[in-house]
C-alpha cells in the first residue's frame, strides 16, 4: 500500500484535483436525499409551505397570534410584520434565522387561532384569559404533542390562513416543486460532471504510472549483469513488467476513484444522519461494526492465496514460454502428454487458488448485501414507530434510509478495494524489487576512457571466476594474453568454461580474482559503453530483433555504420550473396528472433553485425557451428584479410575452425591445460590429443605433427 501511495505521489497536482472533484460529487450526492426529503414532506405533505411563519395574514389572524403570544414574543412579533395597503400583514425579513425564531414563537398561537376559530362566534378572551387556555391545554396534551405535531399543525393553519386570503396554494406547491427538482437536476449535472472528471484523471494518472514503472523496470532489466538476470527468470520479469504493473494501474485507478470517495461519503452521510435527528444513528453503527468484522476476517483468510497467486502466475509463465520455445524438441521425442500434464498441473494450481479468492469474495457480496437490507428494514420498523408517534417525517425517514445506504455503500467499497490490494501489494512489492536490485556491474567513479590506447591488447592476469552462489571457481589462474592482428581460439570439453571465460570480457560478469586488461588498463576501470565499444561480440545463439537486415547489421547504430561499412561486413560475414538475392536486399524484413531466415543465415547476420562497427577485439563464441565448412574457411580468410590489425578470439568446439589460430587455449575444468599453436599442442597437451583424437582422421592427426 505504502508503495502505491509513492507512485500516486509522483501525480500530486492529479491526485488533488481529483480529491477536489470527489468533494464536490459527494457534496451533490449526500444534497439529494435532503432535497428528496423536502419533496415529500414540504412540497407533497405542506402543499409546498416550508415553514409555520405565514408570509401574509389578515389583520384579525395576526392579533389572535399575539394574544395567545407571550409579551416579549408579542413585541416580536409585531416588529416583522408591517400592514399592507389591504389592510393585511406581510412579513418584513425572510433570513433563516429570524424565521427560525418566529417559527418557535407562532406554531402554538396559529394552532390556537386555528382551534379558536372552530368555536361559536362572539366569543371573546382576554390576553390573561388566552395565555392561561393555551398553558391548560398544553398542559393536557403535552406529552402526545411532539414539537413536530405541533410544527405541522401550525402548517396546515398556514395553508388554511393563504386559503382565506384567496391565494392559490396549489400554484404555491407546484412552484415550490419545480424549484427543489431544478435544484435537484443541477446538482445530477453537477455530480455526473465530477465523476465524468475523476475517471478521465484517475485513468491518466492509472496510465502514467503503469508507463513510469514499465520505463523503470526496462531501464533497470537492460542494466542488469548476468548475475541479475539469473537471479529473475525471463518468465518472472516477463510478469513483473506486464501483470504486476497492471495490478497496480487497477488499484491505482480503484483508489482514486473510490477509496478516496468512500470516506468523503461516509463521512458526510453521519454528518448528514446526526442532523437529522431520528434517534436511529446505533442502527448505523451497529452495521458498520459488522461490516469491518466480516472484512477483516476475509482479508486475513484472502491475503495469504492472494500472495501465492503471483507466484503462480510466474510458474505458469515460465512453463508456458519453456514450452512455446521448445516445441520443435517436443514434438521430435513425442512428449506432448506429458507437457500437457505439466501444464494442466500449473494451470490447476492457480486456477484452484482463484477458485479460493473467488470464493472468499462471492461470499462477502451476499453477506453485505444482507446487511443493507437488513438496515433498511430496521430504519422502516423503527421509522415507522417514529412516524406514528409524530417524531418523525416520511421523508426525514426516506432521506435517512439513503444517508444510511451511502454509508454502507462507502463501506462496499472500501472493502472491495481491500480484497484487491494484497494482490497489488505483492505486484508493487515485486516491481520494487526489480527495481531496487542495484547492477553487480557498475561504471567506476573515475573512469579511465581517455588512456585507452585503442589498439586492442587483451591480457588475463591470473583471472579467477566464480558464479554467485557457487561452491567452486568456474574458472581458476588463468593468464594469457591476445595481440592486435593475432587470432587465439579456446577450447575444451563441455561445460569447461570456455563461454564464461569470454563473458568476462565485455564484463557480463566480473571476475573475482585477477583482472583483465586491455591496452594495460584494468576493464573495470573504463565505462561500460567505451568497453563495449572495443569490442565485436557474436553469441553463440545468434540472435535477430525485428526490423531490416540492414537495421540488424547497424545495429551499433546509423551515425556509427555506414551503408559502405555495412555492406563490406555482409561481404566478410559471407552474407552478401543471400541478401542481394532477396528482392529488397538490405531492406528485406526480418520477424522477431530471425525466424523467416535460416540458423545459417541468421549466424552469419550476427557476424556482420559484430564486423559493421569495426572493433579492435573479436569474441566469437562458437559462432562458426551453425556454418558449412565451405562458408567457415572463407569467412575466416575475409576476416583475417580485412581485419588484420583487430585481436579475435574463437571459442570453438571443431578443431578445424582453429587449426590456424596463432595461440589456442586449451581448458580444463576451468583451468588452462595448455597453450600453443595446434602442431604444439598435439605434442605437448593430452587434453587437446584427445579432443584431436575423436574429430580428425589418422593422417591429419600425423599431418598436424
Amino acid at each position: 500500500m505504502a508503495k502505491i501511495m509513492k507512485y500516486l505521489g509522483e501525480f500530486k497536482m492529479a491526485v488533488a484535483a481529483i480529491i477536489l472533484l470527489l468533494i464536490v460529487q459527494a457534496y451533490c450526492d449526500l444534497a439529494l436525499p435532503s432535497y428528496t426529503s423536502d419533496i415529500v414532506d414540504v412540497g407533497i405533505e405542506q402543499s409546498g409551505i416550508e415553514n409555520a411563519v405565514p408570509v401574509i395574514v389578515r389583520e384579525n389572524t395576526l392579533e389572535g397570534i399575539c394574544l395567545f403570544a407571550e409579551e416579549e414574543d408579542e413585541a416580536f412579533i409585531r416588529d416583522h410584520y408591517r400592514q399592507n395597503g389591504d389592510g393585511n400583514y406581510e412579513l418584513q425579513d425572510d433570513d433563516k434565522e429570524t424565521i427560525a425564531s418566529l417559527e418557535e414563537i407562532m406554531s402554538v398561537p396559529m394552532v390556537m387561532v386555528s382551534m379558536l376559530s372552530q368555536m361559536p362566534a362572539g366569543d371573546t378572551f382576554t390576553k390573561e384569559q388566552a395565555l392561561l387556555m393555551k398553558r391548560q391545554i398544553l398542559d393536557q396534551y403535552g406529552e402526545e404533542l411532539s414539537d413536530m405535531i405541533v410544527v405541522q399543525m401550525a402548517v396546515m393553519s398556514v395553508k388554511a390562513e393563504y386559503e382565506a386570503l384567496n391565494l392559490d396554494v396549489s400554484a404555491m406547491q407546484t412552484e415550490y416543486l419545480l424549484t427543489v427538482g431544478s435544484k435537484m437536476l443541477l446538482m445530477t449535472v453537477f455530480m455526473m460532471s465530477a465523476s465524468i472528471a475523476v475517471g478521465f484523471l484517475a485513468a491518466r494518472v492509472s496510465a502514467g504510472i503503469g508507463m513510469r514503472l514499465r520505463n523503470r523496470v526496462f531501464r533497470k532489466v537492460v542494466s542488469f549483469s548476468h548475475a541479475e538476470m539469473d537471479k529473475f527468470s525471463t518468465a518472472s520479469l516477463i510478469t513483473r513488467s506486464t501483470n504486476d504493473i497492471q495490478q497496480v494501474q487497477m488499484v491505482a485507478v480503484m483508489l482514486l476513484r473510490m477509496v478516496c470517495y468512500a470516506p468523503i461519503l461516509g463521512i458526510g452521510g453521519i454528518i448528514k444522519v446526526a442532523h437529522t435527528k431520528t434517534g436511529m444513528g446505533w442502527i448505523i453503527a451497529v452495521a458498520v461494526g459488522v461490516i469491518l468484522l466480516l472484512v477483516g476476517t476475509l482479508v486475513g483468510i484472502a491475503m495469504p492465496k492472494f500472495q501465492l497467486m503471483q507466484t503462480l502466475v510466474d510458474k505458469m509463465n515460465l512453463i508456458s514460454r519453456e514450452i512455446l520455445t521448445g516445441i520443435p524438441v517436443i514434438r521430435a521425442f513425442s512428449r506432448e502428454k506429458y507437457e500437457e500434464k505439466r501444464f494442466d498441473k500449473a494451470n490447476k494450481e492457480l486456477m484452484s487458488t482463484q477458485m479460493f479468492t473467488n470464493r472468499v469474495m462471492t461470499f462477502m457480496m451476499p453477506v453485505m448485501m444482507f446487511i443493507m437490507n437488513a438496515i433498511a428494514i430496521a430504519i422502516v420498523w423503527f421509522g415507522a414507530k417514529g412516524i406514528d408517534l409524530g417524531n418523525l417525517q416520511i421523508g426525514d425517514m426516506m432521506a435517512f434510509i439513503t444517508y444510511s445506504m451511502q454509508i454502507v455503500m462507502s463501506f462496499l467499497m472500501l472493502t472491495m478495494v481491500s480484497v484487491m490490494l494484497p494482490r497489488a501489494g505483492v505486484a508493487a512489492e515485486r516491481i520494487e524489487e526489480v527495481i531496487c536490485t542495484e547492477p553487480s556491474i557498475v561504471d567506476a567513479e573515475q573512469t579511465e576512457d581517455e588512456r585507452v590506447e585503442g589498439k586492442g591488447r587483451l591480457a588475463f592476469e591470473n583471472v579467477s571466476f566464480r558464479y554467485p552462489g557457487a561452491e567452486e571457481d568456474a574458472l581458476s589462474h588463468i593468464t594469457f594474453t591476445v595481440c592486435p592482428g593475432e587470432t587465439t581460439a579456446v577450447i575444451g570439453s563441455t561445460g569447461c568454461g570456455k563461454s564464461t571465460l569470454l563473458h568476462l570480457i565485455p564484463r557480463f560478469y566480473d571476475v573475482t580474482g585477477g583482472r583483465i586488461t586491455i591496452d594495460g588498463m584494468d576493464i573495470r576501470l573504463l565505462s561500460q559503453k567505451k568497453l563495449r565499444s572495443l569490442l565485436g561480440f557474436v553469441p553463440q545463439k545468434g540472435v535477430l530483433f525485428s526490423g531490416t537486415i540492414a537495421s540488424n547489421i547497424k545495429f551499433a547504430g546509423e551515425n556509427i555504420v555506414s551503408d559502405e561499412m555495412m555492406k563490406d561486413a555482409a561481404e566478410i560475414a559471407q552474407a552478401k550473396d543471400f541478401i542481394e538475392n532477396k528482392q529488397e536486399g538490405y531492406f528485406s524484413p526480418i520477424s522477431q528472433g530471425g525466424t523467416n531466415v535460416s540458423g545459417g543465415q541468421k549466424q552469419r547476420l550476427s557476424i556482420a553485425r559484430a564486423i559493421a562497427p569495426k572493433p579492435k577485439i573479436f569474441l566469437f563464441d562458437d559462432s562458426f557451428s551453425a556454418l558449412d565448412y565451405k562458408t567457415d574457411a572463407l569467412l575466416r580468410k575475409e576476416l583475417h584479410e580485412k581485419t588484420a590489425d583487430a585481436a579475435v578470439i574463437i571459442v570453438a568446439q571443431r578443431i578445424s575452425t582453429i587449426l590456424h589460430a596463432d595461440q589456442i587455449i586449451v581448458l580444463d575444468d576451468g583451468r588452462i591445460a595448455g597453450i600453443g599453436r595446434h602442431e604444439e599442442l598435439l605434442q605437448s597437451c593430452e587434453a587437446y590429443q584427445e579432443i584431436a583424437r575423436s574429430q580428425l582422421s589418422e593422417s591429419e592427426l600425423k599431418g598436424g605433427r
